[in-house]
């Protein structure tokens, strides 16, 4: 069962998708989205989590710029359109809805208490800003964009975390990857994977660069990951 479902915060209001499984009592997942916004993407994203167990609420974290975000990948104008907003978006502010939308997630019907969060790309550099400076159960960071800019923070990670990189990220260059790598060796709660001959956004369906492998394991691995820190 799936619907729209408002977020309220002391800025604002805005809308998130929301997927529930047929059982209760069971975890919360926070997805967080790319450029692209609440797209069909994300929608199936939450759909297959839902499938599997897991409420799965993905928020519109484009709110404060442009309500109701939803591009296809496919569209040179959506794409253009989402890297505006991306350059635009105030990530401090982000990582604000994150918790809001975490704290809304973990009171839902149904819920059991217990949240993670995940996400791709602008949503995986924000999963990794909420896990530095929040209080998170799980942490899934799908090749999370600019995530070398904000190392100095990853010393005060402690959530259990899982991090996917592609080897030939086009926007996460191999030396960022090391960079990332180095930063967090030292948390034996983090796990990075990486993928060899994969490109940026490797598991994102109907994507230019979908590596149907790579996505099954990563995807595995985060589902996997999920259910054992969320039970």
């Amino acid at each position: 069962m799936s619907e729209y479902i408002t977020i309220k915060t002391a800025d604002g209001e805005f809308r998130a998708y929301l997927a529930r499984p047929n059982a209760a009592g069971a975890p919360a997942v926070v997805v967080l989205h790319e450029v692209f916004g609440v797209n069909a993407d994300m929608r199936q994203t939450c759909d297959a989590l839902a499938t599997d167990g897991f409420i799965a609420v993905c928020p519109d974290l484009f709110w404060r710029q442009t309500p109701g975000v939803d591009l296809s990948v496919t569209s040179e104008a959506d794409w253009n359109t989402g890297l505006a907003l991306y350059t635009a978006y105030d990530r401090d502010l982000g990582v604000k809805d994150v918790v809001e939308t975490m704290k809304a997630a973990g009171q839902l019907e149904g819920a059991s208490g217990k949240v993670g969060v995940m996400g791709y790309c602008l949503g995986g550099l924000m999963v990794f800003l909420a896990a530095a400076r929040e209080k998170i159960d799980a942490a899934v960071a799908y090749h999370g964009g600019d995530t070398e800019k904000y190392l100095d923070e990853a010393s005060a990670i402690t959530a259990p975390m899982l991090m996917h990189l592609a080897d030939e990220d086009e926007f996460i260059s191999r030396a960022a990857q090391a960079d990332i790598k180095a930063a967090l060796a030292d948390k034996p709660k983090v796990q990075i994977f990486s993928y060899a001959g994969c490109h940026h956004a490797f598991s994102r369906h109907g994507g230019t660069h979908y590596n149907a492998e790579a996505a099954a394991k990563a995807n595995g691995r985060t589902w996997a990951f999920l259910k054992a820190q969320l039970a």
